[in-house]
């Protein structure tokens, strides 16, 4: 080779960070999804196996546990065991090798995922408005509209299935992953804002705080608001300038992430397992 000879490179196009940056991003969420996971295992799951029904209150915010409730204890654990297993299955959902290499796993895992997604927005609007588990009006409303958008996400990402449109159901079923996480994105969020400011700075116990309000509707408007800019910037024919608006909103959205699922484990999580 010659002076003159120049080793070629692949130039590495804006589409070709979005995907990097999205890859990143679940990278993150995979991450603090499975530790939820384990606190959800290790608190409540360990705590019903051995009978210890009262010990669910031993991390405080909401009673799980009330003497004499039978139908609301059964309906709180049962929300809460759950949510281990639609949080497991929502994960396996958007790898891509599972999509590819597992198909038959892949429909009957999206099978699972939907109807426990479901069957917790139905049972969270019970939790809410029957049990009355809400710490506040502004919170139950909000749970309330998430419920409404897991169930018309859940309907809409069925459809196209069933009418085998397949590009649409994917979108549908990113859709409903995130809605259907809203509580996981909460619990980061307030983590994230707890830690950047060293403090819960306009947060209340009672989840009715400013921040409390934006954060209660934001756990699920946000991601969703995230995910369709980033679809718009991953459309062949994007702007440029859409497609890198893309990839900055997503690579902040990865920092936000890892910082609150880390103080959710340090600070939520953690110190009760």
């Amino acid at each position: 080779m010659t002076s003159s000879e120049h080793v070629q490179h692949p130039t590495v196009t804006p589409q070709a960070w979005l995907r990097r940056a999205g890859a990143a991003w679940f990278a993150v969420a995979c991450c603090g999804q499975l530790a939820f996971v384990a606190f959800i295992l290790g608190f409540y799951g360990a705590r019903t196996a051995r009978g210890d029904y009262a010990g669910w209150n031993d991390k405080p915010l909401i009673d799980g546990y009330i003497a004499g409730d039978g139908t609301g204890n059964l309906m709180f654990i049962s929300h809460v065991l759950l949510a281990s297993v639609m949080t497991a299955s929502g994960l396996a959902q958007l790898v891509p090798q599972i999509r590819m290499r597992a198909r038959a796993f892949h429909r009957w895992n999206g099978r699972v995922f939907l109807v426990t997604a479901l069957t917790l927005a139905l049972g969270g609007l019970w939790l809410t408005w029957v049990r009355g588990t809400a710490l506040s009006t502004i919170s139950a409303v909000a749970i309330s509209g998430n419920a409404i958008l897991i169930l018309a996400c859940a309907g809409a990402a069925w459809r196209a299935a069933v009418t085998r449109a397949y590009d649409a159901h994917a979108r549908w079923a990113m859709r409903l992953f995130l809605v259907a996480n809203g509580v996981w994105f909460l619990r980061i969020g307030m983590m994230a804002w707890v830690l950047l400011n060293q403090g819960p700075l306009g947060m209340s116990g009672t989840l009715s705080g400013p921040v409390d309000v934006v954060l209660v509707f934001g756990c699920y408007l946000i991601p969703l608001a995230v995910l369709e800019l980033y679809f718009a910037a991953r459309r062949p024919t994007a702007a440029p300038a859409v497609t890198w608006a893309g990839i900055a909103v997503v690579a902040g959205a990865t920092v936000v992430t890892a910082l609150g699922a880390a103080g959710a484990v340090a600070l939520m999580w953690g110190p009760y397992l």
